[in-house]
């Protein structure tokens, strides 16, 4: 039994006639009756009764049409994923971000990567980076774009930008005046951070050189929640610097300052499996975002 075969017999049941159903199959009336009846041969069933006027189709090809029609489909998409496959920059291709860069990202890379990359069909997942990871090490995603540096033999990271962070503070905040926020003044500012799981929480801990905020009843899931308690008077906060870029502020009520020369900020990576058989679709994409203005990121 083969595929071939399996056309045949669906050609004869759709069209019901086995004159058309060999013009449709591209071959000769006594080629595709042959084929058949060396199938039902192998079958040991007959699966049309003939007749000078009608064909029609006997229990047997009945029950076994459904999954002849789903073989040759199945057997259609996976050729039509090899012809993905062998165009790397044509088909789907599966990015995971991290929450805190996908937002400001992201629709700064759809626009260039569409005129780059015109075929590539580019499918988005938001999560923390231990869950990207584990997604991308089962083969749920193709590549992740993640803050933090991927110590396995098995993944490959293409550094793509520096980012600063900003210190988020309220207006009326006695450093609002100053035009960049030192070490030493960062070191001692009541933060808030993200909860538990989130890359960025524990960056702006370690910029603030200490191993827990002082405001442990006050965690937010998203950089916005942040904002908005900055700028409720309940602290500050270091966001990223793509996040505040375009805004006259950050939030309503709140400003930003920049942090002295190295003193935070993060570096952003695209990782993938070494085995990817797509890598120039992965390269194209980091060349598309190392290729974007990113203002401050620079």
């Amino acid at each position: 039994m083969n595929l071939r075969d399996l056309r045949y017999v669906l050609a004869v049941a759709d069209h019901r006639h086995f004159g058309q159903a060999a013009a449709a199959c591209n071959v000769s009336q006594p080629t595709l009756s042959g084929q058949i009846r060396k199938l039902e041969e192998l079958l040991g069933a007959t699966l049309f009764e003939r007749t000078n006027k009608s064909v029609s189709l006997t229990p047997a090809a009945e029950a076994i049409l459904p999954l002849a029609r789903a073989a040759v489909e199945k057997a259609d998409t996976i050729m039509e994923l090899a012809q993905g496959w062998r165009d790397p920059l044509a088909g789907s291709l599966r990015l995971g971000v991290i929450p805190t860069l996908g937002p400001y990202l992201v629709p700064r890379i759809l626009g260039p990567l569409r005129d780059h990359c015109p075929h590539l069909d580019l499918a988005l997942w938001e999560d923390t980076t231990d869950n990207l990871l584990a997604r991308l090490r089962r083969h749920a995603l193709d590549m992740v774009l993640i803050a933090t540096s991927v110590e396995e033999e098995d993944i490959v990271t293409l550094p793509l930008f520096d980012e600063p962070f900003l210190l988020v503070l309220p207006e009326a905040h006695a450093l609002a005046p100053a035009p960049f926020i030192s070490e030493d003044q960062l070191a001692h500012m009541e933060m808030l951070v993200l909860a538990d799981g989130h890359c960025l929480r524990e960056q702006a801990l370690a910029a603030c050189a200490r191993p827990e905020t002082g405001r442990a009843d006050l965690r937010a899931t998203s950089l916005e929640m942040l904002l908005n308690m900055v700028a409720a008077g309940y602290g500050c906060t270091l966001a990223p610097a793509l996040m505040v870029a375009g805004r006259s502020s950050p939030a309503p009520g709140t400003i930003a300052r920049p942090l002295t020369a190295g003193v935070a900020g993060r570096t952003i990576r695209l990782a993938f499996r070494e085995t990817f058989p797509r890598r120039q679709a992965v390269e194209a994409v980091a060349q598309v975002i190392s290729g974007l203005s990113l203002g401050a990121c620079r």
